[in-house]
């Protein structure tokens, strides 16, 4: 390996080392208790290292986010679309990967879900975030209950969404818990919440619907 690689090596390995430590500090802490100094500290680098790849806590902040963003969402709606089996089957499959997810990075999900920073750039970006989630969670509801009025669609995927989030935030504190139980839990739910307003389906071709007596001629 060249000088340069390794240059570049340590450097991907120093910036690894600090997103880490950033994300487990903000998780613990929350973002206005954690300081740049603790990071570098925690990390093993001293603050102008730090500087080198970050120029503030808040670009720090918004670069973890980035970094988990994407991978949040894409594994579970690939399970939902794309997995074998009926939709049952598929949303099980999808929840298991959402939680896996949850569960492989806490810290990471605390702090993108929970902790607030009150910095405009960040808002912004949970906003975002939020809107590509409701995006999102429209577009399988759509796929999933055809024909359903977007003024039903909406609240349906709001609650689906709080109650996840919510059990999430839940399980957290509860890490001894085994993931099955929230996994199964919400494949139940929101099966229970789809029933709730699906639309029966059309009638099949040339079948009729029986017409009424005529008024006078029932037996």
């Amino acid at each position: 390996m060249s000088e340069i690689d390794r240059n570049r090596a340590a450097r991907a390995e120093a910036r690894t080392r600090i997103e880490d430590t950033a994300a487990r500090l903000f998780a613990e802490r929350g973002f206005a208790g954690t300081t740049i100094g603790e990071i570098a500290a925690e990390a093993g680098l001293s603050k102008p290292m730090l500087y080198r790849h970050f120029d503030s806590k808040q670009e720090l902040h918004l670069a973890l986010l980035e970094r988990h963003r994407d991978e949040l969402a894409a594994a579970p709606v690939h399970e939902l679309l794309h997995g074998a089996g009926d939709l049952d089957t598929r949303m099980t499959a999808m929840y298991d990967a959402w939680f896996g997810y949850v569960e492989s990075h806490p810290y990471t999900w605390r702090m993108m879900f929970r902790d607030t920073t009150g910095d405009a750039e960040v808002a912004a970006f949970h906003r975002e975030l939020q809107r590509r989630q409701r995006e999102t969670d429209m577009a399988l509801l759509r796929e999933f209950v055809p024909g359903l009025p977007e003024a039903e669609l909406e609240p349906l995927g709001e609650a689906i969404r709080s109650a996840l989030y919510g059990l999430a935030l839940w399980w957290l504190e509860r890490p001894e818990q085994p993931r099955e139980p929230l996994v199964s839990t919400m494949t139940r739910l929101t099966r229970g919440l789809i029933s709730t307003v699906e639309r029966p389906s059309p009638e099949a071709p040339g079948t009729e619907a029986p017409s009424p007596e005529a008024p006078g001629t029932a037996g």
